[in-house]
């Protein structure tokens, strides 16, 4: 991964408000909603969260300065440890180290070939048969290999809300159920332990799913609140009734007032997305529909009733 001071476009010396700022502004830039037609949105948005967790973190971005861990936020090997006997600092601060096979010690204040591998590697390195010269090994993780595989899945409305299982297909072509968990948001990313890449003597890495939320055939996300146009006709908008609205649940009945106008917005407690505390709010605004084709009787009434009721709702606009 880039810098991430690099990837989010601030200089070392940011302050943490200009970091939060650039990153706001940058994942509302290029948030897969956003660019649904550009098939590396999801890549880039990552790549910015990713950025985010390491210099946006007071702590990570102290250690990332320090040169403790990488841009993905991984530790970084520092070379060998300081200190202990029979090593000593070498041309340009490398210490050197006297090496023998086998677990002998050195002689006086010396160190074996497995002890000096061991410290290197925080325990990490394991002999031979005892006291044999045979060829050290080292466990599995002992160097840091980037294994993770990183794909984009589309999610319903419903789903990100109920949760689920849904099918994925891997870089590799293999196809995993995953389980989408409920409350899911866009650009939130799920962890499947496991199912990454593979290399000899390291364990599997994990898939990185990003998960972006379709639009909706009628919904619209408004924070917790969701928003739906409602299509009325004219008598109902005129002489008022009851009406049918589609909800995340189950369909609920609204009233629909005597004279209400087209772009009339009604709220619905309760009825949006889950949240911390309750849900929110289902935000309804009416569109009044015409019958389709000409209708003479329609056409007359309206006729005599512009004649007898004139009226001029665009007076304020000069």
């Amino acid at each position: 991964m880039r810098d991430p001071y690099e990837v989010l476009g601030v200089p070392r010396g940011a302050s943490a408000a200009a970091i939060k700022s650039a990153y706001r502004k940058l994942a509302k830039k290029h948030h897969p909603d956003s660019n649904k037609n550009d098939p590396k949105a999801a890549e880039r948005f990552s790549e910015l969260n990713s950025a985010n967790e390491i210099i946006g973190d007071e702590d990570k971005r102290k250690a990332f300065d320090r040169g403790e861990i990488d841009a993905e936020g991984k530790a970084r090997f520092q070379g060998f440890p300081g200190g202990g006997g029979g090593r000593a600092s070498g041309p340009g601060g490398f210490q050197s180290h006297t090496f023998r096979t086998g677990g002998g010690p050195t002689g006086a204040g010396g160190a074996g070939f497995e002890d000096i591998l061991n410290s290197m590697f925080g325990g990490a390195a394991r002999g031979g048969r005892a006291g044999g010269g045979s060829p050290f090994e080292f466990e599995t993780g002992g160097i840091g290999v980037d294994l993770d595989l990183s794909v984009a899945m589309a999610v319903s409305l419903e789903e990100s809300v109920n949760g689920g299982d849904k099918r994925v297909r891997l870089p590799t072509g293999k196809e995993i159920n995953v389980r989408i968990p409920a409350g899911v948001t866009a650009g939130q990313q799920i962890r499947v332990k496991g199912q990454g890449e593979t290399a000899p003597g390291h364990p599997p890495g994990d898939l990185l799913i990003t998960i972006n939320i379709a639009p909706h055939a009628y919904f619209k996300v408004d924070g917790s609140d969701l928003r739906i146009d409602l299509s009325i006709t004219l008598y109902e908008a005129v002489l008022g009734g009851k009406v049918r609205v589609p909800t995340l649940g189950s369909a609920v009945e609204l009233s629909i007032p005597k004279n209400t106008s087209s772009g009339r917005t009604f709220r619905l407690k309760g009825k949006g997305m889950p949240k911390a505390s309750g849900a929110g709010d289902l935000l309804v605004t009416t569109r009044i529909i015409l019958p389709d084709g000409n209708d003479s009787e329609l056409e007359a009434l309206m006729q005599k009733w512009r004649d007898g009721h004139p009226y001029n709702p665009r007076a304020d606009l000069g």
